[in-house]
């Protein structure tokens, strides 16, 4: 498994679970009658630090789920996971989806609103507090909680960047 900027390129040997977040139907009016098309939001992940979202589009369900899974399959990061929760707080904006993902003690859970909770289930996280602010669009509350997992910064990074023990860095 080769990495790049949080980019994961997968090989075979990850076995990747897969969550239906959204199916949105949409409607073309045409001279012929109705024509129906569906939008699948997925997000993929192995629950070990690995997670991905993808959309498809098709004229069935089943279809429009397969094509959102192959591109969350292409969309692949690692994430830091410290302890079953996030090494620190972090924020994050996309659109107007506003989320703030806070560390948690072991035995908190997910603490977080469905969208939001998909993506954190999927990358193995088990502890976090989670609060989302503004849109409750699914799609934007996906990529607005995937940008803040990007942002967080490996404990053990950050203590050889400072020159200090792992145990100063959670102290402060």
């Amino acid at each position: 498994m080769a990495r790049d900027n949080n980019k994961v390129k997968t090989t075979n040997d990850i076995e990747l679970k897969d969550r239906l977040v959204a199916i949105n139907r949409t409607t073309k009016v045409t001279k012929g009658g109705r024509t129906f098309t569906f939008a699948a939001m997925v997000v993929v992940g192995d629950e070990d630090g690995i997670v991905g979202w993808g959309l498809g589009k098709a004229g069935e369900v089943a279809t429009a789920i397969a094509k959102g899974v192959e591109a969350a399959k292409k969309n692949l990061i690692k994430v830091p996971i410290y302890k079953g929760t996030i090494p620190h707080q972090q924020t994050a904006r996309f659109g107007g989806a506003e989320v703030f993902l806070k560390p948690a003690v072991t035995g908190t859970g997910v603490k977080a609103g469905g969208a939001m909770r998909a993506v954190l289930e999927s990358v193995g996280i088990t502890d976090v507090l989670a609060k989302s602010k503004g849109s409750s669009n699914p799609h934007n509350l996906v990529k607005a909680t995937i940008l803040a997992l990007t942002e967080l910064r490996d404990p053990l990074t950050v203590a050889q960047n400072r020159g200090v023990s792992m145990e100063k860095v959670f102290k402060g």
